[in-house]
């Protein structure tokens, strides 16, 4: 039983995400609403099919899954309020289902890869200063040259040395 509940569930995954992927542009969503995608338009199509041809049809998988597709143009259209199709479509959704905490991810993201960046930029500014230190030490630069090459890279990173 609970082996067959996991097939549906994981037929409907597939479902869900094909639709989803038949039409252009981002639908982020969470998996639940992906599932529940691919099971009401496999049961909408499925049905359908099975109304025009009888049972034993072959129909019913191409009709599941342009139910599905029919269902995630309902959700751009309803939820999202935006077009399925043209340029429009291939723009990030404002509203939907898990929209802001997909924004409050990517932000979390794109604040990790800032760090990072600064980090990194900061790292390679400490090396070219300690490069130019031993320079100084060892007599090759004078204080004015040393004060005035510090100066600039000081500048050029961003960072106060």
């Amino acid at each position: 039983m609970l082996g067959s509940i996991l097939m549906i569930m994981l037929f409907g995954f597939i479902t869900g995400s094909l639709a989803r992927l038949a039409v252009p542009g981002p639908d982020p969503m969470p998996v639940w609403l992906t599932v529940a995608i691919g099971l009401a338009g496999s049961a909408a199509g499925g049905g359908l099919a099975i109304a025009i041809w009888g049972k034993g049809t072959q129909g019913i998988g191409i009709f599941s899954f342009i139910g599905a597709v029919l269902l995630v143009l309902a959700y751009r259209r309803f939820v999202q309020k935006r077009a399925s199709f043209g340029p429009e479509a291939l723009k990030f959704p404002d509203r939907g289902v898990g929209i802001e905490r997909f924004r409050v991810r990517r932000q979390q993201l794109e604040d990790m890869a800032r760090r990072a960046r600064f980090e990194q930029a900061s790292a390679e500014s400490e090396s070219n200063l300690q490069k130019l230190r031993d320079l100084h030490e060892a007599g090759i630069l004078t204080d004015e040259e040393f004060e005035e090459k510090k100066a600039r890279l000081e500048a050029s990173s961003g960072f106060p040395g």
